[in-house]
């Protein structure tokens, strides 16, 4: 099935599938967010390419972390309605996107995921953020 994909996308899967296999749950998130941030990322830089199917897939895999994000939130935690607020927007503005692309939006969504990954110690590891 990784054959199938272009082999930067194989490499980054892997890559992140085994650090999930080794994180701690408190590093899960932060993995979370930088799935999220590097899905929103891709979206933007695959429709400036005018590549519709790669756009897709990022959108999906952004709706895919938030997921996991809003899963994983404590309800009984003092910031629980704060987090759910933050990924409904979010949720909101991926979504919104898939039938008119607004790639400011998306911009502007990833730079207030990695601002809240930089709150929570774990900033976004630039290097996964790039693709060819």
């Amino acid at each position: 099935m990784l054959a199938l994909r272009n082999p930067h996308e194989a490499y980054r899967r892997v890559e992140f599938d085994a650090r999930i296999a080794s994180a701690r749950p408190e590093q899960l998130v932060v993995l979370c967010y930088q799935e999220l941030a590097m899905a929103l990322g891709s979206a933007v830089r695959a429709h400036e390419r005018g590549d519709n199917q790669r756009r897709s897939e990022g959108l999906t895999r952004a709706l895919a972390a938030l997921t996991a994000l809003q899963l994983g939130i404590d309800n009984g935690a003092a910031a629980a309605s704060a987090l759910q607020a933050f990924y409904a927007g979010l949720r909101r503005t991926v979504l919104g996107c898939v039938p008119q692309f607004d790639p400011a939006l998306l911009l502007a969504a990833k730079r207030d995921v990695e601002d809240v990954a930089a709150a929570l110690g774990g900033g976004v590891d630039r290097s996964i953020l790039e693709e060819s």
